[in-house]
């Protein structure tokens, strides 16, 4: 079965009036997984959409949804898929792609019949974007081995971390999607610090690998203008063009980042420094 919920774009200067609860109302996702599920939101943010599907005791075939008045989920659009939990398989028009924990996915445009299998072995997770497309591309597995992999940070600054690029234009061929992932290092709690903006793309956090009974304090809203919404394992978050998207949480953990807009340059982005910010 294939849910999906619709979420409006917000303006700047409404998202400084919110409270806690229209926040997170407004930007969080929770749940991203539901059992024998897949579960969507589908935002005004460059169309963008973000989801889990959890196959427990069946395969979930990806059913189209009313927003996109489309016979195929894909016909006009592109998808990205990392597996955040036991080993599990994603079936494209009857290809097979094994994903381990950390491992990802592209399927591109116009592909017909997309099934998330089922384990015996283990629960798997599959993350899912997806953005509109233009073209077709091919479907591709990216694994941990085939990811740009760049360490970030340090100790001092209580940020270092490990950058894995993985649907990304380098090694990836896309319309407009790109997602990664990033692994703080243990005794490390700070993500995205500088914090930063790219007002030609949109983006989406998902944490994840957080301990029970941690929590991870999300950043965003304008630089000189921020507010916060407290996160846990496995939940997502919509970061707009004009907001920030950091965080800095009780201890270590994982996150993926997902984002489309109009340009492919991961470089494009307009750094706040700490000391500027409001």
């Amino acid at each position: 079965m294939t849910t999906a919920e619709f979420r409006y774009a917000a303006s700047p200067k409404d998202a400084k009036t919110y409270d806690t609860q229209k926040l997170r109302d407004e930007f969080l996702i929770d749940p991203v997984f539901s059992g024998d599920e897949i579960k969507l939101t589908y935002s005004m943010y460059d169309r963008y959409i973000v989801g889990g599907a959890m196959p427990v005791k069946k395969d979930l075939v990806l059913e189209t949804i009313p927003y996109l008045k489309s016979e195929n989920f894909l016909d006009r659009r592109e998808m990205g898929v990392i597996n955040v939990g036991a080993t599990g398989k994603v079936i494209v028009d009857g290809v097979e792609y094994t994903l381990h924990k950390k491992e990802a996915l592209y399927i591109g445009k116009e592909s017909k019949e997309v099934i998330f299998s089922a384990s015996v072995e283990g629960q798997p997770l599959f993350y899912i974007n997806s953005a509109p497309a233009h073209k077709k591309f091919p479907t591709k597995k990216v694994g941990k081995d085939e990811a740009e992999i760049i360490p970030l940070g340090d100790d001092k600054s209580a940020n270092k971390r490990i950058l894995n690029k993985l649907i990304v234009n380098s090694i990836v061929e896309t319309c407009q999607l790109q997602m990664g992932l990033t692994e703080l290092v243990e005794g490390n709690i700070w993500n995205t610090m500088p914090a930063h903006t790219h007002e030609r793309r949109m983006e989406a956090y998902f944490y994840f690998d957080l301990a029970e009974g941690h929590a991870v304090c999300h950043f965003m809203g304008q630089p000189q203008e921020t507010r916060h919404i407290f996160m846990h394992n496995h939940q997502a978050v919509l970061s707009p063009e004009w907001s920030i998207h950091s965080g800095a949480g009780t201890s270590n953990y994982s996150f993926i980042w997902g984002m489309a807009g109009e340009n492919l340059d991961y470089g494009d982005m307009d750094v706040c420094p700490p000391n500027e910010m409001k």
